[in-house]
């Protein structure tokens, strides 16, 4: 009996890793994942994802959704669909200054991928990574301090704002940030995450 129940766990084992290997061999996802992955690296080391990058790869990912389509009647529309969903979805970060313009257009070229029902998933991941990383972050740099103060001072700022009717700030000075997230990194683990999970069934 522990030998059948070991086997079948072996079977199951090389069936994900094969289901796996197909993701990364498909050209469209397999873009994807080397597109991220830069962009990830990138970020990290300069705090900027080059425009270049999510260009090409929004165009790469329109191309190879029209030659590979992961369905059979795909649209035509259906990666510039997933294109201006991500765009979308990340455009009200940006907007109130909680994100930068890179992460945007980094989040549309994904959508050129995955198409615009995925993309909701695919951001949806990436808001919990972002969360998780962001803890992680002020961990590792030691600013976890300046971050509790910074959250307090911009919820009274908020709060006073609201009851003089004005426009709320989001905004914290250079100087007293507790540190910028290289958000490519939470975009690229929240949508591979989401990949994964969907290519094995969960």
């Amino acid at each position: 009996m522990l030998l059948q129940s070991l086997s079948m766990t072996s079977s199951e084992f090389q069936a994900m890793f094969e289901l796996l290997t197909l993701l990364v061999l498909n050209w469209r996802t397999g873009t994807l994942m080397v597109c991220l992955v830069l962009a990830a690296c990138m970020d990290y080391r300069s705090h900027r994802i080059p425009n270049w990058l999510v260009g090409w790869g929004g165009l790469l990912g329109v191309v190879l959704s029209w030659l590979y389509p992961p369905f059979h009647q795909t649209s035509a529309w259906w990666p510039l669909q997933g294109l201006v969903m991500g765009l979308a979805l990340f455009l009200p970060f940006y907007l109130l200054g909680l994100m930068g313009a890179g992460d945007v257009k980094l989040m549309a070229m994904v959508g050129a991928f995955i198409g615009p029902g995925h993309v909701l998933w695919a951001a949806l991941y990436t808001l919990i990574a972002g969360g998780l990383l962001a803890l992680v972050w002020v961990l590792v740099q030691g600013t976890e301090g300046r971050l509790v103060r910074n959250l307090s001072a911009l919820f009274q700022l908020s709060f006073i704002s609201l009851a003089q009717s004005d426009k709320p700030t989001l905004q914290v000075p250079a100087g007293l940030s507790a540190g910028k997230l290289p958000y490519a990194m939470a975009i690229a683990i929240g949508t591979l995450t989401f990949l994964v999970r969907h290519q094995l069934g969960f």
